[in-house]
């Protein structure tokens, strides 16, 4: 049986801390055995970054840590509370984009592998508006099902990411009345016809479905930067956990001032510009553990 999958039914049965500590220990491990995964990691750090030797190394720990952080608190997620999710989740800047959401009766929200977008989901469908989301179908099925279960408990509604059926499902939600949040992890583009924009100086690909997605419906699109904070005092207490997240949104983009043919690659662009920065500001917590969307070649790659 999948290991992954074990651990998704098992933990349910553990204390939160043994769950944690276990997080902990194989994020250690594979940092210290130079995995597959640690040798990925350092390469795209590198490439945000600058950073190589120690330094690099010292930082790709802190990215491995938070990682198996993020995957420890998604076990959890189904025995997070409504009050714990709001200890958890801070919004930095919570205006104007929150009442533009309102105002627009929803928006389509792209964010990156960063912190823990699922808490964030949780957090949002009770605090701004229900959200949905996509999922990559991983393998085997049960994972992907299982993933999707523990999301759906905490209110996110859950789309496979299964190409043009996926999407039409996005649209017809986009265009209905009711006030919704879609939410796209964006960064990493699984469709296999990525927009190319500039990120940290670099040409990379990221998902096409935020900007196409906003563009068909004539739904806002505003982009959110997450990272991890740590807690203390009441909130920690309250929160029932030493991390918490924050939430940075960036200026909301209205379709109507996109036109053209490159329409959804300029809004690709501005979306995008927007979540290097904040990448590059919390590089720790971009749990990029796979081969990211580099336009360069393996042989113009550091």
């Amino acid at each position: 049986m999948n290991a992954l999958l074990v651990a998704m039914r098992v933990s349910r049965y553990l204390p939160r801390t043994v769950v944690r500590a276990g997080a902990w220990a194989g994020s250690s491990v594979g940092w210290l055995r130079k995995t597959k995964a640690r040798r990925r990691l350092e390469d795209n750090l590198h490439r945000v970054t600058g950073l190589s030797g120690r330094e690099l190394s010292r930082l790709s720990r802190k990215g491995m840590l938070s990682a198996g952080r993020y995957y420890a608190e998604v076990l959890e997620l189904p025995r997070v509370t409504p009050a714990q999710a709001d200890a958890r989740v801070r919004i930095a800047n919570p205006e104007p984009a929150v009442s533009a959401i309102h105002e627009a009766g929803g928006a389509v929200v792209a964010l990156g592998h960063s912190g823990n977008w699922d808490l964030v989901g949780y957090f949002s469908t009770r605090a701004i508006a229900p959200v949905t989301s996509v999922a990559e179908v991983l393998k085997p099925r049960e994972v992907f099902e299982t993933f999707v279960e523990l999301r759906e408990r905490v209110g996110i509604r859950i789309y496979g990411h299964e190409g043009s059926a996926t999407f039409r499902s996005l649209l017809r939600e986009a265009k209905h009345k009711e006030e919704r949040i879609l939410a796209l992890v964006a960064d990493r583009d699984l469709s296999g016809s990525g927009i190319e924009v500039t990120m940290w100086g670099h040409r990379v690909k990221v998902a096409p479905g935020p900007a196409a997605l906003a563009m068909a419906s004539g739904t806002p699109l505003v982009p959110l930067a997450v990272h991890y904070e740590r807690l203390r005092g009441a909130r920690r207490r309250a929160a029932r956990s030493r991390w918490g997240v924050v939430m940075h949104f960036g200026e909301m983009l209205y379709p109507a001032d996109f036109a053209g043919p490159d329409a959804v690659a300029e809004m690709s662009q501005r979306w995008a510009a927007w979540l290097a920065q904040g990448i590059a500001e919390h590089p720790e917590d971009w749990h990029m553990l796979q081969r990211f969307g580099w336009v360069e070649s393996e042989a113009e790659a550091p």
